[in-house]
């Protein structure tokens, strides 16, 4: 990220700051916005032409890039069985989650849905 952009996005946090204290206007706001968007859209776009421009003599930089756009997110934490045991198998996960998905989906859990709506405060 070049300076310019660097001070493109910091500009775009500070008008983000005065327009939730009541400083700047929304329309002022959404301007600065979508202008700092544009310019980090080039600048991906010129990175990437760069990468497929330059892969035949710098394959490392090309497949490190691509590693990095496949990483995946983490792993699902503890989960709670109904008996209020604590799961930490991924196939017991699964089975859980499976279960739980099927009774939305089939329209059998309402009371479950319902307390589960109020313990997360979602009246």
């Amino acid at each position: 990220m070049n300076k310019e952009l660097l001070d493109k996005v910091t500009y775009k946090k500070e008008a983000y700051r005065g327009w939730k204290q009541g400083q700047a206007a929304w329309e002022e706001y959404r301007e600065i916005v979508r202008a700092a968007r544009d310019q980090v859209r080039k600048a991906k776009v010129l990175i990437e032409l760069n990468l497929a421009r330059d892969v035949k003599d710098n394959k490392k930089s090309f497949y490190r890039y691509i590693s990095d756009k496949r990483k995946t997110g983490e792993n699902v934490g503890l989960l709670q069985k109904e008996t209020g045991d604590l799961i930490t198998w991924d196939m017991e996960k699964v089975e859980v989650l499976n279960d739980f998905f099927a009774l939305v989906f089939s329209g059998k859990c309402s009371s479950l849905t319902a307390e589960v709506a109020e313990g997360k405060g979602m009246d």
